[in-house]
């Protein structure tokens, strides 16, 4: 497979980000499929940042250890990154900043002549990248035109001077296919929660889905949405269910350390049963932890999160069509079941930047909701033979619509009488069963590549990019439960079957997904795990693959 890797670095308030998404819509435009990890730590202002970009002429969604080109905004990027250079790599860097032998451009200088911001210093070794990758200028052109909205052409000026100081080293070849949209996780998230029917997005910013929060706020006025910023995660979640009550289909963004503030507003849900969907972006923890990286290890705290009993969806999509499709589906079931739904993600999907095919973001079509009477009778709590009972929203006429978070009677009445209890115990674990039913018509187990080796790699969540290809390398069962509750176990079991070999991948300490599977008599052979708040580069993952299956 022809592929190219382009690592981009600099500090804080280089433009670090945007430099590298230019270089991913480079290759884009030369008809590669492209995917984008962006690191960065906790800082305003310093601290190296950078952005490895991988171009292929197939789907993928991980990078490699090695790269093939290296910007470098300052010496950091060359210092810290040597173990991810050859011989043959081409070096491109500010002349004025970094000692290193390639393509020198002075930065400093140029960007005095056009009279251009520091920020614009990335352009200028953007262009000077496309003349040594073979690119034409106009491609180089065209792109800044489709993805560059302010200073268009300064940046073209500053470009084209590093375009011409530069000189043919390692010419990437055209891939000869169409062009496709390069989207974040974030991005196909929100796409996905529209489909759904969303009215309402509310969140505090909280990286990694602070830039979700962004989204929807800059499509909220095309898209008639409600896109709203609260003082915290407390105010997000009261708010978001008292646009549930009023009727208002609604999300919310956090991550770890603001789900635990809002994990009181969620067991409201459960006992109001209140629709509410949560996008809940993994960071590495404990505690603050590692904010700016990425883990999976709040799959437990997202299954049982709240005080008390209540059903819920978790589902944890592994890639943009997943995060699509399980965005919309996640605001259908919550307000059919009348549940809260869990999205589980984490900084590599939701920051992680992909060639999107939209044709495979398939949303299988789901009933609506449960409609009530209007009149004096209407009882928000009715009980019903699947526990989800009849929905109306005020103002509707000669109706009383009462939500409670205590003990009620089929009115919403508080009540602490036995058998009143009971029967609303009784009603949420039907509506539990109900859900489970719903969901098992459903994509809840993802299988993939050789599907009857009896070798299998197990994956959840954003380590399906790498494990797909490290599936592709050696020829295994590519299986990944996507719903993690209700818990699709029979469903998965026949995903297992005939396996003799079994190979669980997780980005945690202790194994969690492991210990969902122990609950329902699922058993790996062995296990590999990551906790440092890094992905799997495929060099490592196909590497510690190998070992295992020796």
């Amino acid at each position: 497979m022809n592929e190219v890797s382009v690592l981009i670095g600099g500090k804080a308030g280089d433009g670090i980000n945007s430099a590298g998404m230019m270089v991913a819509h480079l290759c884009n435009r030369l008809g590669y499929r492209v995917y984008m990890y962006f690191d960065y730590p906790s800082l305003i202002k310093g601290g190296h940042n950078f952005a490895v970009v991988r171009a292929a002429e197939e789907e993928i969604g991980t990078h490699r250890r090695k790269v093939d080109f290296v910007l470098a905004l300052n010496q950091d990027t060359l210092a810290l990154h040597q173990e991810m250079m050859t011989g043959e790599t081409v070096v491109i860097f500010d002349s004025y900043r970094v000692r290193a032998e390639g393509i020198g451009v002075h930065v400093p200088d140029v960007l005095k002549e056009e009279q251009a911001p520091p920020v614009m210093g990335n352009s200028l070794l953007i262009g000077a990248f496309a003349r040594a990758a073979g690119m034409p200028w106009q491609v180089v052109e065209d792109v800044f035109r489709r993805q560059i909205p302010k200073a268009l052409e300064q940046n073209l000026k500053v470009a084209r001077r590093g375009f011409d100081a530069a000189s043919e080293r390692r010419a990437i070849p055209p891939a000869g296919r169409s062009m496709l949209p390069v989207i974040s996780g974030n991005e196909a998230i929100g796409l996905g929660l529209l489909h759904g029917g969303l009215d309402a997005y509310v969140a505090y910013p909280m990286t990694p889905t602070s830039n979700l929060l962004h989204f929807m706020a800059e499509i909220a006025e095309e898209h008639q949405l409600i896109a709203y910023h609260p003082e915290n995660e407390i105010g997000v979640m009261i708010m978001a269910l008292g646009f549930a009550y009023a009727g208002k289909k609604t999300a919310v963004g956090t991550s770890g350390g603001g789900f635990c503030l809002m994990t009181e507003g969620l067991s409201m849900a459960g006992m109001a049963e209140l629709p509410v969907v949560v996008v809940l972006g993994q960071r590495t923890g404990p505690s603050t932890g590692l904010p700016t990286y990425s883990g999976q290890s709040d799959l437990h705290f997202a299954l049982h999160a709240g005080q008390g009993e209540f059903p819920r969806l978790v589902a944890a999509p592994g890639d943009p069509a997943q995060a699509f499709a399980w965005a919309s589906l996640a605001v259908s079931l919550a307000w059919r079941c009348q549940v809260p739904a869990i999205l589980l993600v984490d900084k590599t999907l939701c920051e992680g930047f992909y060639s999107y095919d939209r044709d495979k973001a398939e949303v299988p079509q789901m009933g609506g909701i449960f409609p009530g009477t209007p009149g004096p009778g209407y009882g928000r709590y009715q009980d019903a033979e699947n526990g989800v009972s009849p929905l109306l929203f005020p103002p509707s006429p000669d109706t009383v619509i009462k939500v409670n978070s205590y003990g009620h009677d089929e009115r919403g009445i508080t009540t602490e009488q036995a058998s009143l209890v009971n029967l609303m115990a009784a009603k949420r674990g039907r509506k539990t069963a109900f859900l489970a039913n719903e969901v098992a018509g459903l994509p809840t187990v993802n299988i993939e590549g050789a599907r009857n080796s009896e070798r299998v790699l197990l994956a959840w969540g954003s380590t399906l990019g790498v494990c797909r290809e490290v599936a592709g390398h050696f020829g295994l069962r590519l299986v990944q439960p996507v719903c993690l509750s209700p818990f699709p176990a029979d469903t998965l079991r026949k995903a297992l079957a005939g396996a003799k070999k079994t190979i669980i991948v997780e980005e945690n300490a202790l194994g969690q997904l492991e210990m969902l599977l122990a609950r329902h008599g699922i058993r790996a052979d062995a296990r590999i795990h990551r906790c440092d708040g890094r992905p799997f580069a495929l060099e490592e993952l196909i590497a510690r693959v190998g070992e295992v299956l020796q």
